[in-house]
């Protein structure tokens, strides 16, 4: 069943996020990972070799400034204006644009197009897929991939998850984040019109710790 997704409530919690995560911007060097491992998985390859490219739910804007050194033109768009002012003040001299606003409507509103659209534990995790990737499809030049990461889902626990910020003690602050097993991604990713789907569960590196959930797909 569909949830609701208050905007402005959940901005409020990744502005609190952002000011958490405030030196993870100030004090970091470009990286690129998938995973939630350092130095784990594959790389930028997933993306092929893209002129431009698009981060949707891009925090720390690590990833983008790694793909603008390799001349990559990079966007990214946040819905925490608190992060998008410190990502553009860090990396906006490395020709990083950052964009402040809700995914949906940055994507059915801006009519621009990008060779590669990605998240990494970003809005293709906190978003209604259903709604998301039709609109990432549009966004996409043809022949463009569509690559997303994020945690599995816990077995028996699908569909729309609520999830608390903190540690359950404070203000009531929460959004919601989509949990499907692969093939369920994969199908909603045919459905936007995406042709050679692949999802599949990378393993941490260390045996019985938390994999991460790897989806590509190619505009046709």
């Amino acid at each position: 069943m569909p949830v609701q997704h208050d905007i402005a409530a959940e901005r409020d919690l990744w502005d609190a996020y952002a000011s958490s995560t405030r030196n993870d911007v100030t004090d970091a060097e470009p990286v690129f990972n998938w995973t939630q491992y350092q130095g784990h998985g594959p790389g930028t390859e997933i993306l092929g070799n893209p002129a431009s490219a698009l981060e949707i739910g891009c925090g720390t804007g690590r990833a983008l400034a790694h793909l603008a050194q390799r001349g990559i033109r990079a966007k990214g768009v946040d819905l925490s204006p608190v992060m998008v002012a410190n990502t553009t003040k860090r990396w906006g001299p490395l020709g990083v644009e950052f964009v402040c606003a809700e995914v949906l409507e940055f994507l059915a509103e801006n009519r621009a197009t990008y060779d590669a659209v990605y998240s990494v534990f970003g809005a293709a995790w906190f978003t209604d897929p259903s709604r998301l990737f039709p609109l990432v499809a549009a966004r996409l030049n043809p022949g463009g991939v569509f690559a997303f990461s994020h945690p599995p889902a816990i077995p028996g626990a699908h569909g729309p998850q609520g999830m608390y910020k903190g540690g359950f003690a404070g203000p009531a602050m929460f959004t919601y984040r989509y949990s499907y097993k692969p093939q369920v991604w994969a199908r909603f990713l045919t459905r936007a019109g995406f042709r050679d789907p692949e999802v599949r569960t990378l393993d941490a590196p260390t045996p019985g710790h938390i994999g991460t959930l790897l989806a590509t797909a190619i505009k046709p």
